[in-house]
């Protein structure tokens, strides 16, 4: 069977579920046993919506990049590799030459298969796709290979209020979509009110 002419393909950035590893700043927070139970939780919850949705071909970005074991098959695994997160997302960009790439992260679990169907279909007449978070970075990036050319991710300032108006100006001049704002668990404040939308019927 011949490969589709514009495939789909799907990362989730994860960093591997271990007490410790994980979640540092949600963890100084609410401690490790519960920064880890919400990391397990939210990783565990994107595989089983999106990792067999045959719109697309799930693979998880993994660090430390080995072992694996811990996907249960329910993903190919793919090493991140060292550096700072611009890196990291160049190094895995460039392992798919061809068709749309979106990648999200693994700590934010509202994002559901529409968001990443949304996704997809906008790159069908577009160059790039965000997501927004409400932090100032985002919980989503897509590209199409064809119009790629040089990866948006080198001169960030990631994990700061300015990480998607760096983002974008790295994009200038490209044909873009923007999808929902979402929020990513990352201390305190957001965990809580994850946990309250958790809680409601």
């Amino acid at each position: 069977m011949a490969a589709p002419a514009d495939p789909a393909q799907l990362v989730i950035f994860a960093r591997r579920p271990t007490l410790g590893v994980g979640k540092r700043r949600l963890a100084a927070a609410v401690g490790d046993v519960e920064a880890l139970r919400f990391q397990r939780t939210a990783i565990d919850g994107l595989l089983r919506r999106l990792a067999r949705d045959p719109r697309w071909t799930t693979a998880v970005a993994t660090a430390p990049d080995r072992p694996t074991d811990w996907l249960r098959n329910r993903a190919v695994g793919l090493p991140q590799g060292p550096g700072d997160l611009g890196q990291r997302l160049t190094r895995v960009a460039r392992r798919f030459p061809t068709g749309r790439l979106v990648i999200i992260g693994s700590d934010t679990p509202a994002v559901r298969p529409a968001d990443v169907a949304a996704a997809f279909d906008a790159l069908r007449g577009h160059d790039a796709v965000v997501g927004p978070a409400r932090d100032g970075g985002y919980w989503l990036i897509g590209l199409r290979r064809s119009a790629r050319g040089p990866l948006p991710f080198d001169q960030i300032r990631w994990s700061s209020p300015y990480t998607l108006a760096d983002t974008l100006a790295r994009l200038e001049g490209r044909r873009l979509v923007r999808l929902r704002v979402l929020e990513d668990v990352d201390d305190l404040a957001s965990y809580r009110r994850f946990a309250a939308r958790a809680q409601r019927p």
